[in-house]
């Protein structure tokens, strides 16, 4: 997508105020520079049954970001979905390494395992040299690729997630941007998407919600994303939804397992 097309059809960012209370919830650790939500998870929509034939219809989910210590280093985030057995069963898992403020990715990695088949694929991104170095391996072969990067800066979902929690007090129209996904880039949308509220320890939380959806016009992205996050100063994503083909799956959050330092951009 051109620099001219992004220009034309992205609308503007809102700045608006951040709001002045925390929320301090059910943390079980010292406030440190690692964060950590534990969630539930559940598959939904009108043929997950089917889905349900190969994979298991609900576990736990576990989302993990690591912040720096200065503002230049990176921020390392990784999402485990495992079945109510473990990790040994099967499990989805998504790593991300972005800079410190979620503008893009510089690593992304998805794998799988269920059953007898597997699959890791790891993309690096070198932006001052325009390509990117990816390895993906199968329970077949490995493959090892250098790609030219499109004219634009990336974010896989992680990182995505990241920059809506960082933005969410200025995110208040449509934003045109760019998706890494399975190996190929796709044109979305950053959207506002209501408000809903959530309970946690005994009280009642008012969240925000944003999508991340395909970008009419372009190569079509076959997902859909939509988290509700916090409207305080944490920006917790309470509920994480994710949609491909003909399932979706939910994650609610359950716990938080340390409390980390994100800041909101100012």
């Amino acid at each position: 997508m051109s620099k001219i097309r992004i220009a034309a059809v992205a609308l503007a960012l809102m700045v608006a105020g951040t709001p002045g209370w925390a929320t301090d919830l059910n943390c079980k650790g010292a406030a440190g520079n690692v964060e950590e939500f534990r969630y539930s998870w559940r598959l939904r929509g009108g043929l997950s049954w089917i889905a349900g034939l190969l994979v298991p219809t609900s576990g736990s989910g576990h989302l993990r970001t690591v912040f720096p210590a200065t503002d230049s280093a990176h921020i390392s985030s990784e999402l485990l979905i495992t079945s109510p057995k473990g990790k040994s069963e099967g499990f989805f898992h998504y790593e991300s390494e972005m800079d410190g403020r979620g503008d893009k990715t510089l690593m992304s990695m998805s794998a799988y395992a269920w059953g007898n088949k597997a699959r890791e694929e790891r993309a690096t991104f070198d932006y001052a040299k325009g390509t990117s170095r990816v390895r993906k391996e199968t329970t077949e072969k490995v493959e090892n690729k250098t790609r030219q990067l499109p004219d634009a800066h990336l974010r896989d979902v992680l990182t995505a997630i990241y920059f809506l929690r960082q933005n969410a007090h200025r995110i208040s129209a449509p934003m045109l941007t760019e998706i890494y996904s399975d190996g190929k880039e796709y044109p979305v949308i950053f959207r506002p998407a209501g408000t809903a509220s959530f309970k946690i320890e005994g009280r009642r939380v008012n969240a925000r919600a944003f999508e991340i959806v395909d970008a009419p016009g372009g190569k079509k992205w076959p997902g859909e994303v939509k988290v509700y996050i916090s409207d305080d100063a944490r920006r917790i994503p309470f509920r994480i939804d994710i949609t491909r083909s003909f399932a979706a799956l939910q994650l609610d959050l359950k716990s938080i397992e340390a409390c980390g330092f994100m800041q909101a951009s100012r």
